[in-house]
Parts: structure tokens; C-alpha cells; sequence
């Protein structure tokens, strides 16, 4: 059967379906249908006879009874609806609070992590200053000394002359190891905002250098 023919068919029964639901009185009614082949082989059905040089075959139906819906059955019918409804809901299963982790599964706080900051180093110059270093190598100065004359003035001497002497250095205590680095960190970036133009990438790389070992060890927790 063509496509235009399940069409056509579809229109009839489509037609005959809605004559019954528009009232059709409760006896049974007769339906003629009519079977129609043209000459390529086509099938139709229609509800009229078919056109001349078509192939006709006629059959009778019985329709369908239709018994019309009770006034008050509309309206009765609603509130019985939402507990069938309800009555065929699936409830939702239960959720099950998660199990908490055993204590020795909960990972270390960061603080645990945390690691001691290096050694440092408290070294003094010859003339009592102070200062904290990372270097365990003391620092060597050349002191300027006074130089005299052959006959002891030293208003006439001629030519300079130094001493090389070392920086006293001794290693900080682990218990004021956070106040040094806190003190190293200080002095860093003073150094960092007035260095000259030539210094001023290197000493400001040092002291975010510094900065970041004391936020990152137990001297910043």
C-alpha cells in the first residue's frame, strides 16, 4: 500500500472515530466502507463510492456503541485521583548519613606540615654591631690602622695600611630561631625599599625570599 493510501485510510478512520464520539445514539449504526484499487494498484478506503475506473469494494460495519458519561461521574471522579496517585508514588529510599573517617585517616592540618626554618647565624664586628646571616663563613673586614712617620709623627706618614679581622658569629638557639628569621625578614626589606637602582632587583628577590621562609615554616604558623 502507497504512502497516499495510508493516508486516505487513516483520514476515513480518523472521521468515523469522531462521528462516534459526537453522539451517536446507543443502537448500533451501519458503516459502508468503501475499498477503492485504481489502475497502478493503489489501495484506498473511503467512506464514499469510488470514482469511475477504480476498483470498487463495498463492505457494511456495525459501529461502535457509545454510552454516554453520567453528569456527576465527572466531578466524583477528581478527589479519587490524587490518592491513587499518591498510593502509587514510590517513596524515596532512605539516605544514609556518610560514615566519618576513622581518626587516623583525617589528614594533618597544615600547621603539622609545617617544617623548622634553617639555622641562622648571630654574628658582631669588631665595633659591636650586631646582625643575623645565613652564613656560617664569618664575614672579614679590613680595619683601616694609623700609620707614623720614621720619626713617630703621624701627621707625616705616608702610605695606608689595614688589618683584616673576622665577624664573631655563634649559631641562634632553636628556641629564638622564629625571632631571628622575623629579625632577618626586617632587614631585608629596609634593604629592599632603599637599595640603589642597581640593587634594588636583588634585594627586593631576597627579601620575598626570606618573607616566604618564615610564612611557610612553624615561624608563621
Amino acid at each position: 500500500m502507497s504512502m497516499k493510501s495510508v493516508v486516505r485510510s487513516l483520514a476515513v478512520l480518523s472521521m468515523l472515530g469522531l462521528s462516534w464520539h459526537a453522539g451517536i445514539p446507543a443502537a448500533r449504526a451501519e458503516v459502508v466502507i468503501y475499498r477503492c484499487t485504481d489502475a497502478s494498484g493503489a489501495l484506498t478506503l473511503q467512506n464514499a463510492p469510488c470514482p469511475k475506473g477504480m476498483k470498487q469494494e463495498q463492505r457494511t460495519m456495525q459501529g461502535i456503541n457509545t454510552v454516554p458519561m453520567a453528569p456527576g461521574q465527572a466531578g466524583t471522579a477528581t478527589p479519587n485521583a490524587a490518592p491513587a496517585a499518591a498510593a502509587a508514588t514510590t517513596p524515596a529510599p532512605a539516605t544514609t548519613a556518610p560514615t566519618p573517617p576513622a581518626a587516623d585517616a583525617v589528614p594533618p592540618s597544615s600547621d603539622a606540615r609545617r617544617l623548622p626554618p634553617p639555622v641562622l647565624f648571630q654574628c658582631t664586628t669588631h665595633d659591636k654591631d650586631s646582625y643575623v646571616t645565613e652564613d656560617p663563613i664569618p664575614a672579614s673586614r679590613c680595619v683601616t690602622l694609623r700609620t707614623v712617620g720614621l720619626d713617630g709623627n703621624p701627621q707625616s706618614g705616608a702610605g695606608q695600611a689595614c688589618e683584616v679581622v673576622r665577624d664573631t658569629c655563634a649559631r641562634v638557639p632553636d628556641g629564638a630561631l622564629c625571632d631571628a628569621w622575623k629579625k632577618r625578614r626586617d632587614e631585608t626589606e629596609v634593604a629592599a625599599r632603599f637599595a640603589r637602582p642597581e640593587n634594588a632587583e636583588k634585594n627586593r628577590a631576597d627579601f620575598e625570599r626570606v618573607a616566604r621562609i618564615v610564612a611557610e615554616s612553624t615561624c608563621g604558623a
